[in-house]
């Protein structure tokens, strides 16, 4: 049974971390406002604002004031995407998870194909690009990071680098978020493979970016990523310590400073 066919549609927790996206958050925003209002009558949207230098918190406030299922969260400084993923998963309180990032290169209109995919046999539905919109060199770059993280660690992934995701809440009762940087991805799908979540892949749309730049892929990055990546690989591939009992879920652990944990809700 899909979530949205269930006599009690799932509740739903959308969040966006967003670092300098004052001009795309807003149609992100009141986008999944309608489309998840499609899906379920219980649905909150959280703006994760990553100590931006433009115009986003104020948005995000804005946002917050207009719209009641809409919060935000701000960081008062940058801590980077791992850390925006971090506290959008503990910000989140419903039965299901949403995230995508705020620069508009993802439809969440989208969400509802995802949501369609969520049965009760499976635990994470994982988007992929139908064709990557972007330069020739983040193509390149991305191809062959794809290719790299695909067999160091063993993924089984279409597309690691793809952050359009819908997940049970239930995951991060048993698998614990450490990385503060991009390479949160890589971690995250690690271990969720390896705790064998059951995952289903569904194409999804990518768009050009209309305002602003990435903030990962780009050469100043390289090589902290590479020697970030292989740090990792050796935790979790070589010493396998995320299989290791003991470790407290994301769930459990105290957030960074300025953000709350949230409590697990029972299991419905």
């Amino acid at each position: 049974m899909s979530a949205s066919s269930a006599s009690k549609p799932a509740g739903l927790s959308v969040f966006f971390p967003a670092y300098n996206d004052s001009g795309t958050i807003a149609s992100m925003v009141i986008r999944t406002v309608k489309t998840a209002s499609e899906l379920t009558p219980d649905f909150e949207i959280i703006v994760v604002d990553d100590g931006s230098a433009d115009g986003t918190a104020d948005v995000a406030d804005e946002l917050a004031r207009t719209y009641p299922q809409v919060r935000a969260v701000h960081h008062p400084t940058n801590s980077d995407y791992g850390a925006a993923l971090q506290t959008g998963f503990r910000s989140a309180t419903k039965e299901l998870i949403f995230y995508t990032d705020g620069d508009a290169q993802y439809d969440p209109a989208e969400l509802s194909v995802l949501w369609r995919k969520m049965t009760a046999a499976v635990d994470l539905v994982n988007g992929y690009k139908i064709s990557r919109a972007d330069p020739l060199h983040r193509i390149v770059i991305g191809r062959i990071y794809h290719y790299i993280v695909s067999i160091l660690f063993g993924l089984k992934l279409r597309d690691v680098d793809c952050d359009f995701r819908l997940m049970r809440r239930t995951i991060f009762e048993r698998i614990n978020l450490e990385k503060s940087s991009g390479i949160i991805c890589v971690e995250m799908m690690k271990k969720i493979q390896d705790g064998g979540f059951r995952i289903v892949e569904v194409p999804v749309h990518h768009f050009h970016r209309a305002f602003g730049k990435s903030q990962f892929f780009n050469f100043r990055r390289l090589f902290r990523t590479g020697r970030d990546l292989l740090i990792l690989w050796y935790a979790l591939v070589i010493r396998r310590e995320h299989l290791r009992p003991g470790i407290r879920p994301l769930t459990q652990r105290s957030a960074d400073p300025a953000n709350r944990v949230y409590p697990t809700p029972p299991r419905p």
